[in-house]
């Protein structure tokens, strides 16, 4: 039978755990059997700039910084848990992937 990898990937953590719930329930709806949902190691984007604009004073510098959390979830590729997976409404800043393997 086939499976279906979902690879969820946000910077709210919480946003993530609650997508993996819903498709917990999905699982658990249908029948199907699930694997995860896995924490993949989260991505830190990090941005130094300087304080001062003009290029004049002490170089001191701030640093900004984005944190991507991604998690990973295989189930099985049954019609109906994947039409009901494609109704989740998922937030703007989340994105989600969904891939059918053998």
């Amino acid at each position: 039978m086939q499976q279906a990898r979902v690879r969820l990937a946000g910077a709210n953590p919480s946003d993530l755990d609650d997508i993996c719930d819903d498709v917990r329930e999905i699982a658990e709806k249908t029948g199907v059997s699930l694997s995860g949902p896995i924490p993949l190691p989260t991505k830190t984007l990090e941005i130094p700039t300087r304080k001062s604009p003009d290029g004049e004073g002490t170089a001191t510098w701030e640093h900004w910084e984005m944190r991507v959390h991604k998690r990973l979830i295989d189930l099985d590729a049954d019609e109906r848990a994947l039409r009901q997976l494609m109704r989740i409404q998922v937030p703007n800043d989340v994105s989600i992937e969904i891939v059918l393997e053998d």
